[in-house]
């Protein structure tokens, strides 16, 4: 008897066990990529595209249907008087007129294909920025967490020494502020890291799921600094040779071409059309009742026309100065981000050189120093402070640099 109670005691405590794991909030998941596989993911998901993809579609259901001549009338007549008779008539534009729709249409086809590669490339520049900005975040996750751990650990040593009454009360509730700060930046920084996550996981079509960037970006500053002084041999200066592969000028350039098509489709129209019809116009006892007719469709109504002329050749000048406001303003971001290449190029050269091993000295002998009592508390804080915002720097250098690469990328249609 007394066995049965405690095995039904311990099935009670695992149901209790059960029910409390059940009431604890799931864990999200966590999920490591790289850039190329986020990449990836972003072209094969990302409605923009679908939308692109669709509009193409719609572009080429209507180049089959560019050949459209008027629908056919169908007349009931009594030419003698004495019957109703029924009877077709068929409008038909001379073939320019349906070369030009066909033209127009390619046209279309086209510049629908354009914006395809535009909403690829935009797609792909914002996939870059969100993996870097979450590369980021991660990066000032771990260089706050470092320094939270080494001001707490400053802090419980400052404790002991004003309980031993070797430091004052000002220089103990300096160190206690300090660390309060780098909690507070760590706290401020795991919020950005979150933020972050769900941006990406957005682009990628998997909200809810915690992604992990597979690359420090700390660790790539090396490399980038190499690669980025080879790039900076082969950019081009001139925005003209640099937008070349641009695919925001060529979907401008190929809207200027469907503006001009829709010139000549108007011009087309003006000419006369064919009317060929089918109808009875004999009396009843007639032996060929139903004879043919043929006709000439004048535009006799010029004004239309000449409104319709005017619209498309004014809608083609607005396309060409569009054109050139793309190229004004894409020149100009180039020049933007080819300054910026260079500028930050030299400080990611500087901190890898000289910044970031000075401050890795900076911290260690501070600490040996202070230890060692040849440093005030002062000057201990001040260089810790000094150190720690070379390093920041240096993550924000090597972030706004690869910013300024993607950009450049972009421009270049890459």
């Amino acid at each position: 008897m007394k066995y049965l109670k405690i095995k039904s005691r311990a099935r009670a405590g695992l149901l209790l066990l059960g029910l409390l794991i059940g009431w604890l909030p799931a864990r999200a998941q966590t999920t490591v990529i790289g850039l190329d596989s986020a990449e990836a993911q972003a072209l094969r998901r990302h409605p923009r595209l679908r939308q692109s993809d669709e509009e193409i579609a719609e572009q080429r259901a209507l180049k089959r249907g560019s050949f459209a001549p008027a629908n056919p009338d169908f007349l009931w007549s009594a030419p003698t008087g004495e019957m109703w008779a029924p009877g077709v008539v068929q409008t038909i534009d001379l073939p320019n007129v349906y070369r030009r729709q066909r033209q127009i249409a390619q046209a279309g086809v086209v510049l629908a294909e354009r914006n395809r590669d535009v909403s690829r490339a935009t797609v792909l520049r914002d996939t870059r920025l969100a993996y870097l900005g979450l590369q980021f975040a991660e990066a000032q996750v771990r260089q706050y967490t470092y320094q939270d751990s080494l001001y707490r650990t400053l802090r419980l040593a400052t404790e002991r020494l004003f309980a031993a009454g070797e430091v004052t009360s000002l220089q103990r509730i300096s160190t206690d502020a300090e660390a309060r700060q780098a909690t507070v930046q760590l706290q401020q920084a795991t919020e950005d890291l979150r933020a972050a996550q769900r941006r990406l996981a957005l682009l990628l079509g998997q909200p809810g799921t915690e992604l992990t960037t597979s690359t420090d970006l700390r660790r790539s500053g090396p490399e980038l600094a190499q690669a980025g002084a080879a790039l900076l041999g082969t950019l081009p200066a001139a925005d003209s040779s640099a937008l070349v592969r641009s695919p925001t000028l060529a979907a401008a350039t190929q809207n200027v071409a469907l503006s001009q098509s829709g010139i000549s489709l108007v011009r087309a129209r003006r000419t006369p059309a064919l009317t060929l019809g089918y109808q009875n116009q004999a009396f009843e006892n007639s032996q060929l009742k139903y004879r043919f007719q043929f006709g000439v469709s004048v535009p006799i109504w010029f004004w239309t026309y000449r409104s319709q002329l005017q619209a498309a050749t004014a809608r083609s000048r607005a396309a060409t100065y569009q054109l050139q406001t793309q190229r004004l303003e894409l020149g100009t971001q180039y020049q933007q981000a080819l300054a910026d290449t260079r500028k930050f190029s030299a400080s990611l050269t500087y901190y890898e050189q000289t910044g970031v091993p000075q401050s890795r000295a900076i911290i260690s002998q501070s600490q040996r120093l202070f230890q060692a009592g040849e440093v005030s508390y002062l000057q201990l804080i001040m260089s810790l402070n000094q150190a720690f915002a070379i390093q920041n720097t240096y993550l924000t250098t090597i972030r706004d640099y690869r910013q300024a690469l993607v950009e450049l990328s972009y421009l270049q249609g890459e």
